[in-house]
């Protein structure tokens, strides 16, 4: 627990006058007040699940301040956690360190071709026959050592707000790390999926070059095919008809 300061006053330059003032300068440390109407008590108790300080005792509860020598305080209540809550916070730092445990197989998991950019290697990409263009990808190390998260510990971490609070904290700074890295992949992603589009349409253009070249029109060559048998056809018969003319003039000439 962090100390509470504050100073009571008529309300002006900061001074607590009023409860709802003095609930707020106690918030930070998991401490509500409350006025018992009937006997003008002051009760300050904590809202904290772990209650690990007895307030107003030695070990870093202590009252403080001009106002305790001239108050009355009573002995404070032995704390109280909140079995319950704590069971399910446990419940929530398991969970965590499970999730940590995923995220080192996905890390472990995400290669290809033996390469894995989560795990620290490097991809060099070659985009043309020659090898002079090129582009290379720098991997990263996201585990969860990578990444700055290490496994949290149950009855110390998530145990009230300032735990849970210094861990999220920790995912906020490894949630940004991670948006920034996501853009550096998606744009050299851009690049790799342009180049792949112009390769696949210059080989398209190949491709259909080559054809040209190298295949024939069946249409066409069918009607060529039909029309030399015709012409073979054709002169075979005059070939004919020139032979029986010649047959008939000798004839004559005898």
């Amino acid at each position: 627990m962090r100390p509470a300061t504050f100073t009571l006053g008529d309300g002006t330059n900061g001074t607590v006058k009023l409860l709802f003032q003095l609930n707020a300068a106690l918030a930070s440390n998991n401490l509500t007040a409350s006025i018992d109407n009937a006997s003008g008590k002051l009760t300050i108790s904590a809202s904290n699940d772990y209650a690990s300080h007895t307030l107003g005792g030695a070990d870093g509860g202590a009252i403080g301040g001009t106002l305790a020598s001239t108050l009355t305080f009573s002995v404070p209540s032995a704390p109280v956690a909140d079995v319950n809550a704590q069971t399910t916070r446990a419940g929530l730092v398991k969970q965590f360190n499970d999730i940590l445990d995923q995220i080192t197989t996905t890390a472990q998991d995400s290669s290809f071709n033996g390469v894995n950019l989560l795990n620290g290697d490097n991809l060099k990409l070659v985009f043309n026959e020659t090898g002079k263009s090129t582009i290379s990808i720098q991997g990263v190390t996201f585990n969860p050592t990578g990444l700055g998260l290490s496994t949290l510990s149950s009855g110390t971490d998530f145990i009230d707000n300032n735990a849970t609070n210094a861990v999220l904290s920790k995912l906020n700074t490894v949630s940004t790390t991670l948006r920034s890295q996501a853009s550096a992949f998606g744009s050299n992603l851009s690049i790799v999926q342009a180049r792949q589009d112009f390769s696949k349409n210059l080989i398209n253009v190949l491709q259909t070059g080559s054809s040209n070249l190298t295949l024939a029109d069946t249409n066409e060559e069918a009607a060529n095919s039909q029309a030399l048998t015709t012409r073979q056809s054709i002169a075979v018969s005059a070939l004919s008809l020139a032979n029986q003319s010649q047959q008939s003039v000798l004839q004559l000439l005898r």
